[in-house]
């Protein structure tokens, strides 16, 4: 079988930093290769749940445990098997919803208890169901929104709380509609941007405040010449106060990371990610480490694992 990959590349803006990041090979991923997974992260452990392996929806739940570099399976998640969900984290318990199962786009969410290794079926959305939206936890509410319902892109957003087991709108993006979107978090900051909607990828740029649950718009993302940021089904995450948006795709598949500094609201290219480009990978941060890892390259399903250390400078023998 032969595989045409294509690469993204540009210049940094800093020659200096041209080959500043430095990825390293960590524990292949035990399950199925797969694309389109869910990842929350709880502490020191990540969670991959649900995807599509080429042939089939999956519904398999797995631990990495980033202190020991190693793999444990958990419990199946209860609903249908599916991809394109969305993960997320709020104080200790996962959750997981959404998404697509071959036939249908999906609105069912269900809870993770990590001490107990269970599930538990929670209030399902009380909106269009959808595949490929983004979903953050923050200050002990989950908030959902954007995605593709089936016949439209959307761009609405909706607040859960697990105190009351309810979803309600909250009013204010004024964002474009768009599916397979980015987000990451940055103290009491959530960013938003990428993804496609009527065959453009998007470039504007947004940042909600969970204080205030208000959004307001940053610099585009294709603002500077030397910028290629824009892209959908990529991953965000944060490491030390900064954000990153990693691989994806973009009339092909992508290995190039790109860190944004909220200070000033400004990117930089970091060096690429070292395995093979890749869309629908998944994202695992504790806010100082993260890792990024499967996905799919065309037809090949991918079950490799990096670490990104984004002040090393690049070492190949990694």
């Amino acid at each position: 079988m032969s595989l045409t990959v294509l690469f993204l590349t540009s210049c940094s803006n800093d020659d200096e930093d041209e080959d500043l990041g430095n990825w390293v090979d960590r524990s292949v991923f035990d399950g199925s290769p797969r694309s389109g997974a869910s990842s929350f992260t709880i502490g020191n452990t990540g969670y991959i749940a649900l995807g599509y392996d080429g042939d089939d929806y999956l519904n398999s739940v797995w631990a990495y445990d980033m202190d020991g570099d190693f793999w444990s399976q958990k419990a199946d998640f209860p609903g249908v098997a599916r991809n394109a969900a969305v993960g997320f984290e709020i104080d200790g318990t996962g959750y997981v919803g959404s998404g697509y199962d071959g036939l249908d786009e999906l609105g069912d969410f269900y809870s993770y208890n990590p001490s107990a290794n269970t599930w538990a079926e929670i209030a399902s959305l009380s909106t269009t169901t959808r595949r490929s939206a983004v979903a953050f936890g923050i200050n002990g509410f989950g908030y959902f929104g954007t995605g593709y319902d089936g016949e439209n892109d959307r761009k609405d957003f909706w607040k859960y709380d697990p105190s009351t087991d309810s979803w309600s709108e909250l009013v204010g993006f004024g964002g474009d509609k768009r599916r397979a979107a980015t987000t990451f978090t940055i103290g009491n900051n959530v960013y938003l941007g990428t993804g496609v909607s009527n065959g453009s990828y998007l470039d504007d740029f947004w940042v909600f405040d969970s204080t205030t649950e208000t959004w307001t718009s940053k610099l585009d993302l294709d603002e500077e010449d030397d910028y290629s940021i824009t892209r959908s089904n990529a991953v965000g995450f944060t490491i030390s106060g900064y954000g990153y948006i990693a691989c994806g795709e973009l009339g092909g598949t992508a290995t190039s990371v790109w860190q944004y500094d909220p200070s000033d609201d400004t990117w930089e290219e970091k060096t690429n990610f070292e395995g093979a480009s890749r869309q629908d990978p998944i994202a695992f941060s504790n806010s100082s480490r993260a890792f990024v890892g499967l996905g799919r390259t065309g037809s090949l399903y991918l079950d490799d694992f990096d670490e990104f250390f984004p002040f090393e400078e690049y070492d190949e023998d990694d």
